[in-house]
């Protein structure tokens, strides 16, 4: 009886280890390197309209502007798309811990982020803004004093810190968090980018915006681990769907407006 307790407990050890290594590959390759795999984890956080955000209406499923293109990309390399949704500080550490193959939240390819992560092609560029409900907030002097809102590890974020003076920059996990709080009056203002803000000015005729002129171009790019081979093939299949187009329609139907694609 010991002895076939003994047998039970090797052979669960056995299945626990095969189990661990199907999602850990050895030297912390990406589950897309895998052989046994045709899985790729995309990391991303869905708070972002119109680039990835829960749609409530249909089962809580994650969709989007990033969301279609990352689905078309992972079916022409033959991978099925997995997406783990979490708060946009901690994907870049997702990524570079293995739980995620890569990353696309409207992430802008940073000097910064770059010391941790490649980046792809930049797919779609936009402009930054001051969103709030106070119509004389009209120019970057008008804010100081203010409390201004930013999501937490974004490039709106380093913006603030750059570019506000004498203000007091309160970073939150969720865009929607960060408009209730300007709605209740506890932050003065935010920092968001325009194709973001598009969804809440229409909800609320309160809210005004101005725009941030930045002299350096912003723009949206898929990260990957460093010497990432997944990069170079993703970028390859971004390149074709930027060239004949599929881009650019998918910004349209997604923005609902003229789209600035890459170039």
């Amino acid at each position: 009886m010991k002895k076939g307790f003994l047998a039970l407990c090797l052979a669960s050890l056995a299945a626990f280890s095969v189990a661990c290594g199907a999602d850990v590959n050895e030297g912390g390759s990406s589950s897309a390197d895998s052989e046994d795999s045709n899985v790729i984890v995309m990391g991303t956080s869905a708070d972002y309209f119109p680039y990835e955000f829960v749609d409530t209406a249909n089962g809580d499923e994650i969709v989007g502007f990033d969301i279609d293109i990352a689905k078309q990309v992972a079916e022409n390399l033959g991978y099925e798309l997995k997406i783990e949704d979490m708060d946009f500080g901690s994907l870049l550490g997702a990524l570079n811990a293995g739980r995620v193959d890569f990353v696309m939240a409207g992430m802008t390819p940073t000097e910064e982020r770059k010391e941790n992560a490649d980046f792809s092609d930049i797919y779609f560029t936009a402009k930054n803004l001051i969103l709030s409900k106070d119509g004389s907030l009209q120019s970057l002097e008008d804010l100081k004093g203010k409390k201004i809102g930013v999501q937490l590890g974004s490039i709106q974020e380093g913006i603030a810190q750059d570019q506000i003076q004498d203000a007091e920059i309160v970073s939150l996990n969720k865009i929607p968090e960060i408009i209730q709080e300007i709605k209740t009056g506890r932050i003065d203002a935010m920092v968001i980018e325009d194709t973001v803000a598009k969804k809440y000015l229409a909800q609320d005729s309160e809210l005004t915006t101005f725009e941030i002129v930045d002299e350096e171009e912003a723009g949206s790019a898929a990260a990957f681990k460093k010497d990432d081979e997944l990069r170079d093939k993703f970028n390859d299949e971004l390149k074709k769907m930027m060239d004949n187009g599929d881009i650019e329609k998918l910004a349209q139907q997604w923005f609902e407006e003229e789209a600035e694609p890459a170039e």
